[in-house]
């Protein structure tokens, strides 16, 4: 009786181009990077977006998110990430693949892609990924910053994003744009360079296949990536975050964009202040990164 339900394995139904594995195999990375990283995310926006003095550490965030909203707290806005950033995944893992191709057409078979190669289809990647991501983390930021008050600013991401068009347009709901190219082209750039370099490497030294590499390997290298992408475009990511819990109301705003922001951040705090938010970050970046490549890696040899 099974059998007569399931289409035959060589049915054209089943059968997927390799941009849409790229793209299935991105949304479970995705998925995976949300589950683990959120805690840890939803603390570093408090840091980076709160006034100066309100925490006194990364863990008195964690603290007294903990004290006023319980282990749920920690998930707040999570259904919009969840469902955006496998978006955003997905779109980032299918450019990667697209532009690494593009690129390994004009070389030998076998050849290598060289770094400047791999930080290129990292770029292209990243700023591809920027038409979802940014609206996408701007509500997000907005969910994990609002007031502790009842009734709530916004009862959920779609109410969220409804008022940031009613207040701004298409600039309210995409807040911070610029920023956010700057961060995605730059850092996964880094990002997806640091990881396929460690991959081809662990290839060509070892023998293997890529399908061969383990779990853990995979793992490793997404959590080396993961600092690779911190390390080059964090103080860029705490402007962003500013930005986009900044007034939509010209009038009331704090910034009028990336340079005026990083300037007023300067002379407030100094380095401190482009800092906010690290420690979280370091500590989900290895678990969300490497749960990121791993998930992609064994979703796309699923889908082989």
């Amino acid at each position: 009786m099974s059998e007569l339900l399931s289409p035959p394995p060589d049915s054209p139904g089943l059968r997927l181009t390799q941009t849409q594995k790229d793209l299935v195999g991105g949304s479970v990375g995705g998925v995976a990077q949300v589950l683990v990283g959120q805690p840890f995310d939803i603390v570093k926006v408090r840091v980076q977006t709160a006034p100066p003095g309100t925490y006194a550490s990364p863990l008195d965030c964690a603290t007294k998110l903990l004290k006023a909203d319980g282990p749920l707290g920690f998930y707040k806005g999570t259904l919009t990430p969840l469902l955006g950033i496998g978006a955003c995944v997905s779109i980032q893992f299918g450019a990667l693949e697209w532009a690494k191709r593009t690129f390994g057409s004009r070389k030998l078979p076998g050849q290598e892609l060289n770094l400047a190669e791999l930080w290129a289809s990292g770029a292209i990647a990243g700023v591809a990924n920027t038409a979802v991501a940014n609206p996408v983390e701007h509500i997000r930021i907005r969910l994990q910053t609002q007031p502790e008050v009842t009734p709530r600013l916004y009862a959920g991401p779609l109410d969220c994003a409804i008022k940031l068009y009613r207040q701004g347009g298409m600039s309210g709901l995409f807040k911070g744009q610029v920023s956010t190219m700057w961060r995605d082209g730059v850092g996964y750039g880094s990002y997806f360079m640091a990881y396929e370099w460690l991959v081809q490497r662990h290839i060509r030294v070892n023998g293997v296949k890529r399908e061969e590499i383990s779990p853990l390997w995979a793992v490793t290298f997404g959590a080396a990536a993961g600092y690779a992408l911190w390390a080059s475009i964090y103080p860029v990511d705490v402007i962003k975050s500013k930005l986009q819990t900044d007034s939509l109301d010209p009038s009331k705003r704090q910034y009028r964009g990336m340079v005026d922001c990083a300037i007023k951040v300067w002379r407030a705090q100094g380095l401190k202040g482009f800092t906010g938010g690290l420690a979280p970050t370091l500590i989900r970046s290895p678990f969300a990164n490497g749960a990121t490549f791993v998930a992609f890696e064994l979703a796309m040899r699923g889908l082989a």
